[in-house]
C-alpha cells in the first residue's frame, strides 16, 4: 500500500470518464440521431464501435476526433453517414455533464489537495468541463498542452515537471481515474501512487475506453468519487 490519503500533497485527475460523463452523453447524442432518422440504437454496442474506432490509427485529437469516428460507425449503427452527424457528435462534448458525484466530491478535496486536472481532451471541450465540474482545478493539462495523450508517459512526465518546480515530487501524488488503460496501468509503471474510480463497476466490459493488456490493482479502489472522499475524511478524523 502507498501513503495513507492525508500524507498527498497532490491528486491528479482524469476527467473524460472519470468525473464526466461521456458515455452517457455519447449515447444520448446517438439516440437522437438514431431516432430522427427513424430507428434506435443499442448503447452499450454504440460504445462498443465506438471503442474500436477511436483508437485506430489516424485518430485526432479528442473530441474532434467524434466526427471521424461517428463516420466510421454510422452505418454499423445504422446512421446516416453524413459529417453534420459527426460535428453533432463532437459538438455534444460542450453539453456533457458531470458524474452525479464529481463536483460536490472535487469542492471537498480541494480543501486538503491542490487538483490537478490531467486530460486526453483538447482545451476547448476542457474548459467546458471544468465550469461544468465548478473550476476547483489548481492547475490543468489537457492534451494541447502536452502535445500527446496518455498512456504516453510524456504527459505524466510534464505534470512532474510542473510539481518538481514547485518544491515537491511525483511521491507528492495521488492520480485519480477510471481507464485502466490510459492512466492506472502507466501511473503504476511510473512509480506514481493511483486510485481507481470503477465507474462501470455495475455493468460489464469496459464501455468506451480500451481494455487494457493486462489488469493493475491499484492502491486505492472505489466505485465512485464519494467513495474517495468519504474515506479521506475518515482517514483525516
Amino acid at each position: 500500500m502507498s501513503k495513507s490519503l492525508p500524507e498527498f500533497k497532490y491528486m491528479t485527475f482524469d476527467v473524460v470518464g472519470t468525473l464526466i460523463d461521456f458515455e452517457s452523453g455519447l449515447k444520448a447524442c446517438l439516440v437522437e440521431i438514431a431516432a430522427e432518422a427513424g430507428t434506435t440504437v443499442d448503447g452499450e454496442q454504440a460504445l462498443t464501435l465506438y471503442r474500436t474506432a477511436r483508437y485506430a490509427e489516424d485518430a485526432d485529437l479528442f473530441p474532434d476526433d467524434l466526427v471521424r469516428v461517428y463516420l466510421a460507425i454510422a452505418l454499423k449503427l445504422g446512421l446516416p453517414a453524413d459529417q453534420k452527424y459527426g460535428e453533432r457528435l463532437r459538438d455534444s462534448a460542450k453539453n456533457w455533464k458531470g458524474f452525479a458525484d464529481s463536483a460536490a466530491a472535487l469542492a471537498r478535496l480541494a480543501k486538503d489537495y491542490r487538483l490537478v486536472a490531467m486530460t486526453n481532451a483538447r482545451r476547448w471541450a476542457f474548459d467546458l468541463f471544468e465550469k461544468e465540474l465548478g473550476n476547483p482545478f489548481y492547475a490543468t493539462f489537457t492534451a494541447d498542452d502536452t502535445g500527446t495523450e496518455k498512456p504516453d508517459p510524456v504527459f505524466f512526465e510534464a505534470v512532474f515537471a510542473y510539481v518538481a518546480a514547485q518544491g515537491h515530487s511525483k511521491d507528492d501524488i495521488l492520480h485519480v481515474a477510471q481507464s485502466q488503460y490510459h492512466d492506472i496501468g502507466i501511473s503504476r509503471e511510473l512509480g506514481l501512487a493511483n486510485c481507481w474510480i470503477e465507474r462501470r463497476h455495475a455493468q460489464k466490459g469496459y464501455g468506451g475506453t480500451i481494455e487494457p493488456a493486462e489488469f493493475t490493482k491499484p492502491d486505492y479502489h472505489f466505485t465512485s468519487m464519494a467513495g474517495l472522499t468519504d474515506a479521506v475524511a475518515a482517514a483525516r478524523a
